[in-house]
Formats: C-alpha cells, sequence, structure tokens
C-alpha cells in the first residue's frame, strides 16, 4: 500500500509559477516510478509527468520546457515545478504511483487526493 500526501497548489496568475511536492509513505519508495497527472474541470484526467527511481523522465507535450518533476529518494518525495503558468493548466493535479521503472506507461496504481492549480489570465 502507497500513501500520497500532495501539498503546494494555490493560485497564480499568468506567466508565473508554482511548486508542487508529494510526500510518500510506502518501504521501497525506489521501486516506483512517480508523476503527477491533472483533471480539469469536465475533462478526463490526463498524464502530466513522470519519473522513475534513477531520474528517467517523460513528460506531456503540453508542459514539455515549463514543467520539471524531480525526486528524493531518500525523503520519498515527489516534485513538480510549474513554470510558465498558463490558463489552461487550471486543474486538480494529482501525484501518482506505479510499481516499476517505465516512464512510458501512461498509468498509476495509487493516486492522491489532489491538489488545486488555478492560473487566472
Amino acid at each position: 500500500q502507497v500513501q500520497l500526501a500532495e501539498s503546494g497548489g494555490g493560485l497564480v496568475q499568468a506567466g508565473g509559477s508554482l511548486s508542487l511536492s508529494c510526500a510518500a509513505s510506502v518501504r521501497t519508495f525506489r521501486s516506483y516510478t512517480m508523476g503527477w497527472f491533472r483533471q480539469a474541470p469536465g475533462l478526463e484526467r490526463e498524464f502530466v509527468a513522470q519519473i522513475n527511481w534513477s531520474g528517467t523522465t517523460h513528460y506531456a507535450d503540453s508542459v514539455k520546457g515549463r514543467f520539471t518533476i524531480s525526486r528524493d529518494n531518500a525523503k520519498k518525495t515527489v516534485y513538480l515545478q510549474l513554470n510558465g503558468l498558463k490558463p489552461e493548466d487550471t486543474a486538480v493535479y494529482y501525484c501518482t504511483a506505479r510499481f516499476g521503472d517505465s516512464v512510458y506507461a501512461l498509468r498509476y496504481d495509487y493516486g492522491g487526493q489532489g491538489t488545486q492549480v488555478t492560473v487566472s489570465s
């Protein structure tokens, strides 16, 4: 069982930045590919970024070059730095975990409760 707790969402103007964090409660954090998905009102949940234990990353085209995912295996924490935010980035952002090391498998085994990111124009 993996428990995930996100923090760091909020309201920001377009062009601004936010930092999200996710603390994982799990024995073998390094065994999991960690990620972020998001869901805007009325839309399906979509992939944002993933990172495996060695630091290999994969991003959705819509956020590539603006968002950066990272992890600290010692702290069992994954981060998402959001720069150059746009109104279309407004969504609930969910921290996710999937057993294994492929960053290209766009699915997850566990998800957090989510944190709201709102970008005003």
